[in-house]
């Protein structure tokens, strides 16, 4: 296998819903955010912190990224995956651990391989869990393809070992306080690898199949210049245009279920025309560079300091109380709870519509109608 797979299991869910993406972002450059390089150094505490209860050798790895923030968010992985390793050799007589495991999952898809953040092997559990430290989009394991994948490859492993009959998917998502954990059975993954991983993976290898457009799009290196992408979305910017009573009710749920991806994708093909514009001197017809607004700021707050207090001025620093997030980071979650738990209150929620996959529990309409009339009459 060579250092980068050609179909890297984290872009299935693009690469299997939209075949032809797969050869059309080969045309453009890997470049990697700070924020991927965030992730990748929160995976590699976590991966040393792992092996270090499992008395594995490791080296704590260090990186301009550890903030005291991402530390708390790995460590609370790492809490959770430690509870696991417990409950498995509870379960298990002679469990198998594998800390950032090598997946091949050539079997289904040529040159496809990826690494699994945790694995835990017992009798008849394989259980994968991957770490995702982003703070934007909620991800869920059920369905996930990356660790069905993921699943599939570790299963040609155990199943020489143990008789397996389900493969557990976790994902844990600590900044977001999201966790979640999906169970299929083996006859089902392995049909799921057969009837539409393998197939498709297959089309996405030649460049085969159609352009479909929708939320994997967003980390896909054409989708700035995707020409389905563009015209899925101004088809729908078209339709918005219409006033909502002239709507039909299935153009207005395609409306809501797609304006976020709307405002998104807008915003791609801004940044990516600035850039374009800055970076390599590209002109856009009826559009210039210019120097946006900036507020005034001082030189040196430390001289701002001393001359203001050598002026007689005395009051010239504003305080405030620390906010719940950092003070219970200050205090810890069990003195925070003890000491100012009291003194702290959630207020209702605003009324928001969602999709009916949102894990929010609904309200009845006549609250929500009393709600929002409240919220009104406030304004």
């Amino acid at each position: 296998m060579g250092a980068h797979a050609r179909c890297s299991p984290s872009a299935l869910h693009r690469v299997l819903n939209c075949t032809p993406s797969l050869i059309l972002s080969e045309q453009f450059n890997d470049e990697e955010s700070q924020y991927a390089a965030e992730g990748s150094a929160g995976h590699a505490l976590a991966e040393s912190l792992i092996k270090k209860h499992l008395n594995l050798n490791t080296t704590e790895p260090t990186s301009e990224y550890y903030t005291d923030e991402l530390v708390a968010a790995v460590n609370e992985y790492v809490e959770y995956v430690i509870g696991e390793i417990q409950d498995a050799k509870e379960e298990c007589d002679d469990p198998i651990f594998a800390v950032e495991e090598k997946v091949d999952i050539s079997d289904y898809i040529d040159d496809c391989f990826g690494t699994a953040d945790m694995v835990i092997i017992t009798e008849k559990v394989v259980h994968v869990i991957d770490l995702k430290l982003g703070r934007g989009v909620e991800v869920s394991a059920e369905n996930n393809e990356q660790l069905m994948t993921y699943g599939l490859g570790i299963l040609s492993m155990a199943e020489m070992l143990y008789d397996i009959d389900t493969v557990r998917l976790t994902i844990f998502q600590p900044r977001i306080n999201n966790y979640s954990t999906w169970d299929i059975s083996v006859e089902k993954l392995k049909k799921w690898g057969k009837e539409v991983l393998k197939p498709r993976g297959a089309m996405a290898l030649i460049g085969v199949g159609d352009f479909r457009a929708g939320n994997w799009c967003r980390f896909c290196k054409a989708r700035n210049q995707c020409r389905a992408r563009a015209e899925e979305f101004l088809k729908l910017a078209q339709m918005e245009f219409k006033g909502p009573a002239l709507l039909a009710d299935a153009e207005i749920a395609e409306v809501i279920t797609k304006a976020d991806l709307l405002s998104k994708w807008a915003a791609d093909i801004y940044a990516y025309a600035q850039d374009q514009a800055i970076v390599h001197g590209k002109t856009w017809p009826g559009y210039k560079l210019v120097e946006g607004r900036s507020n005034r700021k001082y030189t040196s707050e430390a001289e701002v300091e001393g001359a203001a207090k050598q002026a007689g001025y005395t009051e010239i620093y504003k305080y405030s109380l620390k906010g719940i997030t950092d003070m219970e980071k200050l205090m810890g979650k069990k003195e925070f709870a003890r000491v100012l738990g009291r003194y702290v209150y959630k207020p209702q929620g605003k009324i928001t519509l969602v999709p009916e996959s949102d894990k929010r529990k609904s309200i009845t309409k006549d609250t929500a109608k009393a709600e929002f009339t409240e919220g009104k009459n406030n304004e």
